[in-house]
């Protein structure tokens, strides 16, 4: 059986063919579905370029294909392009094909349409909360009111419509986005980390810090990732005793007006963005430089930034949102948009080598949960339950298909 798996990525495609992305999931995350089907299918936004962009990874391979949809840009350019995108996903899955969709999505919430008007069942991946995503303050637009309360409500139908339904986090978006009682659900993290992301200990106790680096990751497309109040909260941070300095690993179009908004607060000089880094490694290596990896996030599902720093035994403080209160201590979370709640809690973590220490361990600890070898068998049972819950639901409605034996 193959399974056709809808993207919000970007992708570009060489003249060769391949598919590469610059900034998501690559090839080993799409294999894993091959645990579980025989082909894997991704519905994506593809576009056409000359070379292999910058540190990108590829996407398709063995097993992997890229069902390319028209490339557009925004909430303006999904409306310009929504037919033609609504035509090609529609296409992307047949009436044999098992369809996982990652919401909330646009392209997902098209090919859910179709399933739907055809009687043809799919599957969910809920990713993230366009509750959230929406919230004040996250994305500016006149019509974004409106947007989050359809875009909530569309949710809670496609989770109840659902074959089956995995959740990123292990409460959070269960309790708002509830299934039926009879579909088979699950909660696993799309984050699993190999042996190489943990650090083999813990940090111990060290003299108290006269300087400290604040390290933060994240997409700059957006202001979701709250980088705007954690540069406010490094401006309310005493000078004294304690000089406290900013490095954002990440890149997108706002990071311009966050660089004005450190000029303008006096911080220039303290906040380094250095763009995006070429490895994994370069990500571990900026991880381990720092002393506190810091979250403040307006909106989040289960945070793979955070979950790789705490595999670092780095201390976190992070905000209340999404799955964040999943992996961080109460002491250590926030509210979003308070840059003075988040400067008293960082200026307190860094200031008490007990506390460093304690938080150092206790993130490494909780890191361990998303292990490969913890969610690999998760997500391979998740994966059959959709195969089996396919395969009930076409032969209820008269299209019965076989499943491979090998499967």
């Amino acid at each position: 059986m193959r399974v056709v798996v809808t993207s919000e990525s970007r992708f570009s495609r060489t003249p060769d063919g391949r598919v590469w992305v610059e900034a998501g999931p690559a090839n080993p995350v799409w294999r894993r579905y091959l645990v579980a089907f025989d082909q894997v299918r991704i519905a994506a936004r593809v576009r056409d370029v000359p070379e292999i962009p910058e540190a990108a990874a590829r996407v398709d391979g063995d097993g992997v294909e890229v069902w390319p949809m028209p490339y557009y840009l925004g909430f303006r350019g999904y409306l310009r392009r929504r037919w033609a995108v609504a035509r090609a996903v529609t296409a992307a899955a047949d009436r044999r094909d098992a369809v996982i969709l990652r919401v909330p999505s646009p392209i997902g919430s098209l090919l859910a349409a179709a399933r739907d008007r055809a009687r043809l069942p799919y599957a969910l991946e809920v990713i993230g909360d366009p509750y959230d995503v929406l919230a004040p303050g996250v994305v500016r637009h006149p019509l974004r009111p409106l947007l989050q309360v359809a875009s909530t409500r569309r949710l809670r139908r496609q989770c109840r419509a659902a074959a089956a339904v995995a959740y990123e986090t292990e409460r959070r978006l269960q309790s708002r986005y509830p299934t039926l009682p009879t579909t088979p659900t699950a909660g696993i993290s799309s984050v699993d980390l190999p042996p190489p992301a943990f650090v083999p200990q813990a940090r111990a106790v060290r003299p108290p810090l006269r300087e400290a680096t604040l390290v933060s990751v994240g997409s700059l497309e957006q202001l979701y990732k709250g980088i705007d109040t954690l540069i406010e909260a490094l401006a309310l941070m005493p000078a004294a005793g304690l000089h406290t300095r900013l490095v954002h690993v990440g890149v997108g179009a706002y990071r311009h007006h966050l660089e004005q908004l450190a000029a303008r607060l006096g911080v220039a000089d303290r906040v380094t963005f250095i763009g995006p880094l070429p490895t994994v490694e370069a990500v571990r290596h900026q991880l381990d430089a720092g002393d506190l990896f810091v979250m403040p996030s307006r909106t989040e599902g289960l945070p793979r930034a955070l979950i790789e720093a705490m595999a670092r035994a780095l201390p976190a403080v992070g905000s209340t949102v999404g799955g964040i209160p999943e992996l961080l201590a109460a002491e250590h979370l926030v509210p979003p948009d308070d840059p003075a709640a988040l400067a008293a809690a960082v200026t307190g973590v860094l200031t008490d080598p007990e506390a460093l220490a304690a938080a150092s361990a206790r993130n490494l600890a909780r890191a361990r949960d998303f292990s490969a070898e913890t969610l690999d068998a998760r997500r391979a049972a998740y994966y059959r339950a959709v195969a089996e819950a396919t395969e009930r639901r076409r032969m209820y409605a008269g299209t019965p298909v076989t499943l491979s034996p090998s499967r």
